[in-house]
């Protein structure tokens, strides 16, 4: 089916799903197709506080927001055009910071009683008039997944975890990325693990075949690069910034750097950053827990 292409200078993603729904990994993903495609961008990690929540719980929702565009982006951005989520308690978290008239595409499997009372809503939140001031896709995505790996022998539990593979697809297919760059990525972190590489990959290319046939995506969005001044531009995270910023404060200081941690998302990135750096006087300590 043919799919009007609508060109865009700017626009916000968040991807929304429980911890173990690789929201995280969905994200930076599309974030480093992104970079690759010249576009300036800015993202936004968002972790639960709590330590492995109950699935499906308001409390247990990690997120991802990418804004990016063919502008100069400075910010991830206060609200979001369009909301990926993976089941009624990522929608009920994050519909707040959605604008009015964005896009939500929902995994419909993620909105069973079970998942509509941990999110505490009294009915189906997607059959509420109030949603219609949005633009509304309803995709079961777990379902999809699973058939798109039904003869591959795999046990439910990789199966599942695939899901975000399929969401990334689509989200690929209507922004109009390459999938190259993930497969690429894929190939080399499971290497070692042949068949969930192939489900990966394969899962990633049916999400976007989904976008490419299915009658419910009416458009697809260009997004073209930034008008960047020349040079050479890396992506680089707020905690990897924090640790050249310790670095280079203790070089001025002319003074050792220090750092005693105990490892827990999202602070660990700095205490692995740091422990590379043992040439620049930089020592470090991992504690046993928080008291150590």
């Amino acid at each position: 089916m043919a799919k009007n292409t609508q060109n865009l200078d700017e626009v916000t993603i968040r991807f929304a799903g429980d911890s173990g729904d690789g929201m995280q990994l969905t994200g930076t993903q599309f974030t480093n197709t992104t970079a690759l495609l010249g576009n300036d961008l800015s993202t936004l990690p968002d972790y639960p506080a709590e330590i492995r929540a109950p699935q499906g719980t308001l409390f247990g929702v990690s997120g991802f927001q990418i804004h990016f565009g063919s502008l100069e982006i400075n910010t991830p951005g206060d609200q979001c055009d369009v909301l990926v989520a993976m089941n009624a308690a990522a929608l009920k978290v994050n519909l707040g910071s959605l604008v009015d008239g964005g896009a939500i595409i929902v995994n419909t499997d993620g909105f069973s009683d079970k998942n509509l009372k941990l999110a505490g809503y009294p009915s189906n939140p997607l059959k509420d008039p109030a949603i219609q001031k949005y633009t509304l896709y309803e995709v079961d995505i777990t379902k999809l997944t699973s058939l798109a790996l039904q003869d591959m022998n795999l046990s439910s539990k990789i199966v599942d975890r695939s899901k975000n593979f399929f969401a990334l697809g689509m989200m690929y297919w209507m922004y109009n990325r390459p999938l190259e760059p993930t497969i690429e990525w894929i190939k080399k972190k499971f290497s070692a693990k042949p068949d969930i590489m192939e489900s990966n990959i394969r899962v990633l290319k049916a999400g976007w075949n989904y976008g490419e046939t299915t009658e419910i995506f009416k458009v697809r969005y260009e997004v073209g690069p930034a008008k960047l001044t020349p040079g050479k531009y890396r992506n680089i995270t707020g905690n990897q910034a924090t640790a050249w910023g310790f670095i280079a404060a203790a070089k001025k200081a002319h003074l050792d750097l220090f750092l005693g941690s105990y490892p827990i998302t999202p602070a660990s990135d700095i205490l692995h950053e740091l422990s590379m750096y043992k040439s620049y006087g930089v020592k470090t300590f991992q504690a046993e827990d928080e008291i150590a």
